[in-house]
Parts: structure tokens; sequence; C-alpha cells
């Protein structure tokens, strides 16, 4: 029987993931905690987008002018790591090339300034660490819900390198959920052609699959070192075309570097609770509203 295995949220986009047993489905459809924080060039003053006011400037939604900093354009991401005690809100930063330092200890509210300097001073250039707790920072806006995947899927695509492992597919590819008690790539079940998803529940929360997630270069690179691993994307297109299953809609896959399912979270579902081993239940297709 197909059930959640695990939960993966990343509180500041583009670093380390924690596993939760439990996690809240919060406003937007994201998970509670799940790219509440965004590392952004510095560009000045940010402008509020409503007419609501800001805590401070940096409380604001993301601004058209702003500029994540991710892996997908600053390898530097890669050498950090991150772990989180998201009840006394704190994160502890160290660099990988330093495997003796301790680390350094912030609030990611009172502390968030010594936060944004400490990445500025790592980074060597300045940046600042924005907030949104109205739906966080997601990678596809369109499809601002979790992330879904197979375990089983995670098994085969790493087996298609001799040097990756599948908890290391994991931190490369940064799913939020995991199934299992699926096949491989079980996860291409949960969307239909372009305009049409399908609907999906995980215990008491009903989502629905939208697409297949369109990869960047981050999954290519290791995500300790940030190095390129050679041959990574040429060897996933040829393998993701030669296993794509009968069930996978083809009209998405205009290229093969894709993997992993984007979906949305109707708001009846908003504040509603999943936790590790809740049943998965698919259900039919259905108009992707507009």
């Amino acid at each position: 029987m197909a059930s959640l295995d695990r939960i993966r949220i990343h509180p500041i986009k583009s670093l380390d993931a924690v596993t939760l047993r439990t996690a809240t489905i919060q406003t937007g459809g994201g998970l509670a905690w799940d790219r509440r924080y965004a590392i952004v060039e510095r560009n000045g003053e940010n402008e509020p987008l409503d007419d609501t006011p800001p805590i401070s400037s940096s409380d604001l939604p993301l601004q058209a002018s702003d500029t994540y900093v991710n892996g997908k354009r600053e390898p530097a991401v890669h050498g950090l790591r991150a772990e989180y005690d998201l009840e006394r809100e704190t994160v502890t930063l160290s660099e990988t090339g330093d495997p003796t330092a301790d680390g350094d200890t912030f609030h990611l509210e009172l502390d968030r300034d010594c936060l944004a300097s400490w990445f500025s001073e790592y980074l060597g250039y300045p940046v600042d660490l924005v907030r949104n707790e109205a739906g966080g920072f997601p990678d596809d806006t369109d499809a601002s819900g979790p992330t879904v995947i197979a375990g089983e899927t995670l098994e085969t695509v790493a087996s298609w390198y001799d040097d990756i492992g599948s908890p290391e597919l994991c931190r490369r590819l940064r799913p939020n959920l995991v199934v299992e008690g699926v096949p491989a790539f079980w996860e291409d079940r949960l969307y239909g052609p372009p305009g049409q998803g399908v609907s999906f529940t995980i215990g008491a929360a009903a989502f629905q699959g939208i697409n297949p997630c369109q990869r960047c270069v981050v999954p290519t690179r290791n995500p300790d070192t940030g190095e390129q691993t050679d041959g990574f994307r040429e060897t996933f297109v040829e393998r993701r075309r030669e296993t794509l299953p009968d069930w996978a809609s083809e009209e998405w896959f205009d290229h093969y570097f894709r993997l992993m399912v984007n979906t949305n979270v109707p708001e009846s579902s908003w504040g509603t609770a999943i936790e590790t081993g809740d049943a998965v239940s698919v259900g039919k297709r259905q108009r992707v509203p507009q």
C-alpha cells in the first residue's frame, strides 16, 4: 500500500533540508517552514507589494528586481551546511571545507541581520535574508504545493550512476514528500496532459499533481562540493527516455530532464497536517484551475 515515507523541508531556500515526522500545509499550499526564508542579492530598499505595512524591510514578498542566491547561479551555496532547531527557530551554519568547526548558531528572526552579514562574508558580496510566511518562496509559483517522488524512483535513478546512492540523489533533487510501497516512476501517474492534473490524497489532505518537474543544473552537481558530475545530465536524459513509463503524459517531455512532480493544494486542505505513515491514494484526472 502506498504511504508517506519522508517529509523534507528547506527552511532557507537552497540550503539543507530537515526531515520531519509531521508537517502542516500552510496558506498557499506549501508546507509550513518550507522555503520560508530566501537569500537574495541586496538591491537597495525593498518596497511593499500591497498596502500592508511590513514588520521590517526584510519581511516582504520577493521583488521582481531581487535575485535569489541559489545553487542554480551560485555554486558556493553547495559549500554551506545548515542544521535547524525549528522549535527554537535557530540555524547553525558551517562550511563543508572546515569539518572541525562547530558552526555559528543564529536565531532566524532575532539575528536575521547577523545572518545576512554571515552570508555576505561567506559569498563575498552583500545579500539579505528575506522572509515570506504566506507560502514561502516556492520554485514553481504556478504549482506551489509540495513536490512528490517515489522512493523506488530515487533508488532506480541512483543506480544509473556508479558513485551516487539514493540518499545523495535525494539531496540533489530536493523533494518534499517521498512515497513508499509503489514502483519506480509511480509519481508520473500524478499528472495528465497539459491543463489536466490528477487528484490524490495523503491522509486527510487533498492534492493535485500538475506537471513533471523540469530540472535545473543543481542535480548535476555534488551537493557537498558543487563540483559537476561528468555526464550526469546526458546519462539522465538517455535513461529517462528509455524508462519513461506508459502512464506518463509524454506531452510534457519536450526534453527528458524532468523528474519529480509539482503539485497544488486546494484551499480546503490548508491547515491540514500530514504525517509519515499516512496512506496515499490516487484519484482522477481533473482540469487544472486557471
